[in-house]
């Protein structure tokens, strides 16, 4: 499966991206000391080395300068994964199974809050920071992703997106399923497919949680304001407003 358009979304999306990585910041990436925890800053991204662009795959590199250039910056867990080829490839060709796929009853939002929700409870920040912005673009809800983060239990959502979360999470937490979690995510129109999708984005993101704790990634600056602030449509494409 081709990994191109993995955030596409961004570039598709009507909210505006507020910065952009330098030139530098792509290729100069400094390596945190052991037992030190490093800014937000994109020159401390990782605890392994992020090699040059130069020295990687090109279908790697391909994949990275596309979506920069739609995005308007590269996410981080693109240059921390680079550090190993061949699991780059197998993560994303996964992510791209579970996200983007447009088959089955959850939608885009659905499974983005999934990811949020489980997250953090895994005490993931790079994961909580970037999908709660997927989230708002998706779903248009700039605020329900902060409270899933908090406390899902109390947050503004559907009695079906609890049933998704509470699921989530049991599967999360590896307790264990019995045909009661399937009756009861059933009953709110989830079937049997929908449940292995909740459940292996649940357990994908476990995977990704504990690699983002292992190399102390961090979330870029960006992902902070995405979907917060609507784009200004008065605005022509070269930033000055018409009429002026």
């Amino acid at each position: 499966m081709s990994l191109r358009g993995i955030f596409k979304l961004i570039h598709r999306s009507n909210f505006g991206i507020m910065y952009s990585l330098s030139t530098a910041s792509r290729v100069c990436v400094k390596i945190s000391a052991p037992h030190t925890r490093h800014s937000s800053s994109s020159e401390g991204v990782s605890r392994y080395p992020v090699p040059n662009k130069k020295n990687l795959p090109f279908d790697i590199v391909e994949l990275m300068e596309e979506v920069e250039q739609k995005g308007g910056f590269l996410p981080n867990v693109f240059k921390v994964l680079a550090h190993r080829p061949a699991e780059f490839r197998a993560f994303f060709s996964y992510y791209n199974a579970l996200m983007n796929k447009e088959s089955g009853g959850l939608s885009k939002a659905d499974r983005e809050l999934i990811v949020v929700a489980t997250s953090a409870h895994n005490h993931c920040l790079y994961c909580v920071v970037s999908h709660s912005a997927l989230h708002r673009i998706y779903s248009k809800k700039p605020m329900l992703a902060d409270q899933v983060a908090v406390n899902y239990r109390v947050a503004d959502l559907t009695a079906r997106e609890k049933a998704m979360l509470d699921f989530a999470l049991t599967v999360c937490r590896s307790e264990t399923i019995t045909e009661e979690h399937f009756s009861t995510l059933e009953a709110h129109g989830f079937d049997r497919e929908d449940i292995w999708d909740i459940s292996a984005i649940a357990a994908f993101f476990a995977l990704s949680n504990r690699m983002a704790h292992l190399t102390d990634m961090r979330p870029n600056t960006e992902f902070y304001n995405m979907g917060r602030v609507p784009r200004d449509k008065a605005k022509d494409s070269d930033g000055q407003v018409k009429g002026e």
